[in-house]
């Protein structure tokens, strides 16, 4: 049972991961983006702050917090603020999956340039395979012209934001109890969010069946069960094998997208998809396998 679930938490994880962009562009016609998130980090904070002091979480030191508040910025303050902001300014969920998406080779040559990390030659096929295969999956450049330009600089620092994030994590956060090192990432992402929602936005909410049931499921899934397997795997997988995973996020949410919203896929997308599911499999396969933590 163990290795079956080993085997299978990267499935679940992209398949959650995917969903978030989903849940998104359900919610976002009704909220602004970071008032939704400041939202969203509310419930979260009450949830994850219950199950920490439940389970007796070991409480972080000083230099601890100051770390996770360091890896919450980046993975839920900049990545998420970057995809919220870029999906209500018109970029389709899809493409707004894309960015991120390039994360595994910005990944490559971070982990091979300043963490000794080994990236093998079959590992940079696999990569470039990967890529090739996103680039296919979303060909049709008209739907560029969809987002503007304040929307495209969001996707841009949803990159950087999870790119950076995940090997923060990797590398100062690893010994850190998850549940006291969640909560205080969401506490300190909550004060960003919030802060910008006084900022830059009205914080006018139109609630609905379809904003409440995007928040559950952003609050339930993505904040908590898809980030907790998000670290889990962080902490017991190499950078680039990890991050190859991201190749595999916006394939299945333009399959989402086609099912929900309608939006086809074509020939080429369809061999896209093969590509890229082939080149996920040559970066995990060649990666050397760390020890179990």
């Amino acid at each position: 049972m163990r290795r079956l679930a080993i085997a299978l938490a990267p499935v679940l994880f992209v398949f959650l991961w995917s969903t978030g962009f989903i849940g998104a562009r359900y919610g976002l016609p009704y909220i602004e983006p970071l008032t939704f998130l400041a939202v969203r980090m509310a419930f979260v904070v009450g949830i994850m702050a219950a199950i920490a002091i439940i389970g007796r979480a070991r409480a972080p030191d000083a230099r601890e917090v100051r770390h996770a508040l360091v890896a919450g910025s980046l993975v839920h303050g900049l990545y998420l603020g970057g995809v919220f902001t870029a999906i209500s300014q018109g970029v389709p969920a899809g493409i707004s999956a894309l960015i991120p998406g390039l994360q595994p080779i910005l990944t490559s040559t971070i982990a091979n340039r300043f963490m000794g990390e080994t990236v093998t030659r079959i590992q940079w096929f696999g990569l470039a395979l990967g890529l090739a295969g996103v680039m296919l999956v979303l060909h049709d450049r008209t739907i560029v012209l969809a987002g503007s330009t304040l929307g495209w600089i969001a996707s841009f620092l949803s990159l950087i934001g999870i790119t950076l994030g995940t090997l923060y994590q990797k590398r100062y956060c690893g010994n850190i109890d998850w549940r006291a090192g969640n909560l205080v990432q969401y506490i300190g992402a909550g004060v960003l969010f919030t802060l910008g929602a006084f900022a830059f936005e009205t914080r006018e909410i139109h609630w609905s069946g379809e904003l409440i049931f995007a928040i559950a499921w952003l609050v339930l899934v993505l904040s908590i069960a898809a980030i907790g397997l998000m670290y889990w795997l962080i902490r017991r997988s190499a950078a680039t094998s990890f991050a190859s995973l991201f190749y595999l996020v916006p394939v299945v949410t333009a399959l989402f997208a086609f099912i929900l919203f309608g939006e086809r896929l074509d020939v080429i997308s369809i061999l896209g998809m093969v590509i890229c599911a082939g080149g996920v499999v040559l970066a995990n396969r060649s990666a050397p396998k760390p020890p179990d933590i």
